[in-house]
């Protein structure tokens, strides 16, 4: 039976252990599933829903083993699929904030109120904006977002909306066109944690395999944490952009797995309970269940 993990660029590790071979020591027949070339879907009204085809494809056969941020799993539980969390980074509290051009009169989250936000929809950027309309005491309904993924830089730079959650390296290239303000910071508020997630029957049937990829996940962001510059040319060489800017962003975030404990939890838990209180997923779920203790003796 083949190893089937599902990868893209957002995910850096698993990006970077699906071109260094490291796995394939252990498990030779690894199946790679890049997951932009699966089927999304029809993508959910912004306003009324959250995309799921990260989890859906985890339990229709697109793979065995995911890496993401931290929105996917709470969606997939939300659409009742049996999820177990493997393993998270460390904070990544630099790789991205909301900012607003230098002379929007936005000076703060409560100035967000009926204004279009351009974000990647259903990953941790919603999380973000949400967690700090909260602060403000606004609700998701009481701003416009955009779910513009792909092309989010491109209308923030032509004024088609008011406000973007962006990301390095792309924040890179916009802060040299155009001066930005920042006006929700990701640290103090979310700890933007990269994260890896299973089914329940991966997890307990198939133990070898998942100690197996958590071994060289381990190995692979070691050799990020040394050779940063040539882990920058495997992104560039993807997509086009800067050299320099992906080794900057791949400088400042952290590297290795770390077992899922009770504050990362408490986290998505209450991202899980404001997902469900805004309209965003039907129902409310319990993040611990999603937590194995003997996944995380082997992280």
């Amino acid at each position: 039976m083949s190893l089937r993990v599902g990868y893209f660029p957002q995910n850096n590790s698993l990006w970077v252990l699906r071109h260094r071979g490291i796995l394939e020591r252990a498990v030779p027949d690894v199946e790679w599933v890049d997951l932009r070339s699966l089927p999304a879907g029809e993508r959910p009204d912004p306003t009324r829903g959250l995309p799921s085809a990260h989890g859906d494809h985890l339990f229709d056969g697109g793979y065995d083993f995911i890496g993401t941020g931290s929105t996917p799993p709470v969606t997939a539980q939300a659409k009742g699929h049996d999820v177990v969390y493997v393993a998270v980074s460390g904070p990544r509290i630099e790789n991205g904030r909301l900012v607003v051009r230098e002379d929007s009169p936005v000076t703060s989250p409560a100035d967000l109120k009926g204004r279009r936000i351009a974000l990647g929809h259903g990953s941790w950027q919603t999380t973000l904006v949400l967690l700090a309309l909260e602060k403000a005491g606004l609700n998701w309904s009481d701003i416009e977002p955009v779910d513009a993924y792909g092309n989010a830089a491109e209308l923030f730079l032509k004024g088609d909306v008011d406000a973007w959650v962006g990301s390095y390296p792309y924040l890179t290239g916009v802060e040299r066109r155009v001066p930005v303000r920042t006006v929700i910071e990701t640290d103090g508020l979310f700890s933007h944690r990269s994260l890896w997630f299973t089914s329940r029957a991966f997890a307990t049937k198939r133990r070898d395999e998942l100690a197996a990829i958590v071994s060289a996940l381990q190995e692979s962001d070691a050799w990020v944490r040394q050779n940063p510059r040539e882990a920058a040319e495997l992104f560039a060489s993807d997509d086009g952009g800067s050299l320099d800017a992906w080794e900057h962003a791949l400088r400042t975030r952290p590297w290795g797995l770390l077992p899922v404990d009770d504050g990362f939890v408490a986290e998505q838990q209450h991202a899980a309970d404001l997902f469900h209180a805004n309209g965003l997923i039907e129902r409310p779920v319990r993040v611990a269940d999603a937590v194995l203790p003997e996944v995380n003796e082997l992280v």
